[in-house]
């Protein structure tokens, strides 16, 4: 895996996916216009914090590259679990 660092690659926007500002705009610019466009495309918001750290982030460069307002942006989709859940607690889960 490389190293991305603001001077070449942008501003690190997604902490866990260790994605860029640049990575985003290049996804809107192909046409991921919400959250989870760009999420399928870049992978941000699909680290430990779920995009709970990076998502508003997103949402504003998706607004500053398009004409749609936040409020316009098509609402997230939740998948369970919201938090992370370790394996054993699943497999010990009573029907």
């Amino acid at each position: 895996m490389t190293t991305k660092t603001p001077s070449s690659k942008g501003i690190v926007v997604c902490r866990c996916m260790e994605i860029t500002d640049h990575e985003i705009r290049e996804a809107v610019h192909l046409g991921a216009a919400s959250f989870d466009a760009v999420k399928r495309v870049t992978r941000a918001g699909m680290g430990l914090c779920q995009g709970r750290t990076c998502q508003h982030l997103v949402e504003r460069l998706i607004t500053q590259e398009t004409v749609a307002s936040v409020e316009e942006l098509p609402p997230l989709s939740v998948r369970p679990p919201l938090r992370p859940t370790k394996l054993g607690v699943i497999a010990n889960m009573k029907r």
